[in-house]
């Protein structure tokens, strides 16, 4: 099939049953929603259209539902809402790693250990490490987490947001998959819950629908579609805006197939 751009949503919409949607850069930049998206939304809700908002948040879903809240979304447009902090709780809670954690991240994310303070230690009495992020203090210091955790790679690392970076506003940040990434660099294992990898989607999808997985994260979304046999639409303003800034439409499959990837839809932004 050949890639298109496409103006709006509306223009493939009846293709599909049933719609996965990122959060993070395609409904909102951590600060503010984007009007065009939740356009799309309410559309798709007007047309009794099954969506599922699939977020590599590192919290609980219903933690996210709050946030999306007080960013003034619309209740009934968050109530299929899915992460992938919620789909490592259980595996915390049933200790599938060990009982005992040391948890890299910052206090704005102990959503996902509230309850299982207990179970919170030392580097050096842990079972195994929970990385969400980045801690308040180190945010910028990449080599301050190669230090840390470069005598401990004999433990896994279970990281709940798989992705490397996000923009808040127009600021890029780290996420807890940059950390990830430098835990296996040192010869550590890493279990990853969220996009790319088919638990998270497995646990939303439905036997014989035909989904359309949108997305602003070559990495995550789209890698996470084509392993799922989803079609994808990309959006092309989000992570990746830099290596498609001053491309023309007929180049933007060179930077898919840099990550060894396909999309089958191009929007700038998602709209209707």
């Amino acid at each position: 099939m050949k890639i298109k751009l496409i103006k709006g949503l509306n223009q493939i919409q009846k293709k599909y049953d049933t719609f996965f949607i990122d959060l993070w850069g395609v409904v909102h930049n951590g600060i503010e929603v984007y009007p065009e998206a939740i356009d799309v939304l309410q559309n798709l809700n007007k047309l009794n259209k099954r969506f599922v908002l699939i977020s590599n948040a590192p919290r609980p879903s219903k933690s996210v539902v709050k946030y999306l809240l007080k960013l003034k979304m619309d209740k009934k447009l968050i109530e299929n809402l899915f992460t992938s902090g919620e789909a490592a709780l259980q595996t915390l809670k049933n200790n599938v790693y060990g009982k005992k954690f040391y948890h890299v991240g910052s206090k704005g994310q102990g959503d996902l250990t509230k309850g299982l303070e207990k179970n919170q230690t030392e580097l050096d009495k842990c079972d195994f490490i929970l990385c969400t992020g980045l801690f308040d203090n180190e945010k910028n210091s990449l080599n301050y987490y190669e230090n840390l955790l470069k005598r401990y790679t004999k433990l896994k690392m279970l990281c709940t947001n798989p992705d490397l970076i996000v923009h808040r506003g127009s600021r890029e940040e780290y996420c807890a998959g940059t950390i990830a990434e430098i835990f296996k660099n040192l010869g550590g294992e890493v279990i990853y819950f969220g996009k790319p990898y088919p638990e998270i989607y497995n646990l939303c999808v439905k036997k014989n629908e035909s989904v359309l997985a949108i997305g602003d994260n070559i990495r995550t979304d789209i890698v996470g579609a084509n392993n799922m046999k989803f079609d994808s639409l990309l959006v092309t303003e989000g992570i990746h805006k830099k290596e498609f800034l001053d491309l023309s439409v007929e180049n933007y499959d060179k930077v898919l197939s840099k990550y060894k990837a396909s999309t089958n839809y191009y929007q700038k932004k998602l709209s209707w």
